[in-house]
């Protein structure tokens, strides 16, 4: 199951060349994690799932369903980024409906997990264009130890529907 997450882009997202930048939309990646991971005292938001990135079987949730990390300041758990990579694959220019976000778990390790992300145009705006593909590794760190901590089960137990199959990159040269 994958999340779909609405992002609105900022005026200050595009660069001289009028498309949004590539440092931009690791910001939005970023965005997207917070909301999906960081349980906090907000009410949660709603985010629409797909099966297998599928739009035609759409059910809706609250990011809580996914958010088991404390966000609060503080917090026993950090989230590190130990590696990102990305495919740009077209330009994004200003749009004014949200883009959206799909972001999924394609593997749990033992202290950390991998994300994968899709960014489409604005969802019912024709033709659907894969703007870009993207991974992060993500690892949890125990704040006091400043060492890797071991997933949870309940983190396992509430990440487990969200895995689906990795996404796959344009080839090195």
């Amino acid at each position: 199951m994958r999340l779909h997450i609405p992002t609105r882009l900022r005026w200050s997202d595009l660069d001289a060349y009028g498309h949004v930048n590539n440092v931009q939309i690791l910001r939005l990646l970023e965005e997207a994690r917070v909301q999906a991971f960081w349980a906090t005292d907000e009410p949660g938001l709603e985010l629409s799932t797909s099966e297998s990135g599928s739009t035609t079987e759409r059910i809706r949730v609250t990011a809580a369903s996914m958010a088991v990390i404390d966000g609060e300041l503080g917090s026993a758990t950090l989230t590190v980024v130990a590696h990102q990579e990305v495919d740009y694959l077209a330009q994004i220019p200003f749009l004014r409906q949200p883009l959206d976000l799909h972001l999924w778990i394609s593997s749990l390790g033992g202290a950390s997990l991998e994300l994968c992300y899709e960014i489409w145009s604005p969802e019912g705006v024709p033709p659907g264009i894969l703007y870009t593909r993207a991974a992060t590794t993500i690892v949890l760190i125990d704040a006091e130890t400043q060492r890797p901590r071991r997933i949870t089960a309940h983190e396992r137990e509430a990440w487990q529907p969200f895995i689906d199959d990795p996404v796959v990159f344009n080839k090195r040269r």
